[in-house]
């Protein structure tokens, strides 16, 4: 699998680019776009581990980007964190899910 495999699931994949690398309100409209889409923390790591300037990438502008990319230097990998965070945050989910409906049966 390469880097890029996920950006054929994107929901942006059908989307003109035009509208993906806009400035001042039309980054709202573009940043929407992310909201629902399956791959969007990938499309956020690539962006940030490749460090791609301009668009939305992942849900953020570039602007939004830089500044994450400010607040956190010493990170490596992008991918690799943001892949350890959503699989805690997927067990911790779950984990919570068992918990209430095993409440709920006592």
């Amino acid at each position: 699998m390469t880097d890029t495999d996920w950006s054929e699931q994107g929901l942006c994949r059908t989307a003109d680019p035009d509208d993906l690398f806009v400035e001042g309100a039309a980054q709202n409209r573009a940043k929407a776009l992310c909201g629902g889409c399956e791959v969007r923390t990938e499309c956020l790591a690539y962006a940030l581990d490749q460090r791609i300037e301009h668009g939305i990438w992942g849900g953020m502008t570039e602007r939004e980007r830089r500044a994450l990319l400010r607040r956190r230097p010493t990170v490596t990998s992008w991918r690799r964190l943001l892949e350890t965070a959503r699989a805690e945050h997927d067990r911790t989910r779950t984990g919570g899910a068992v918990a209430i409906a095993g409440s709920k049966a006592s």
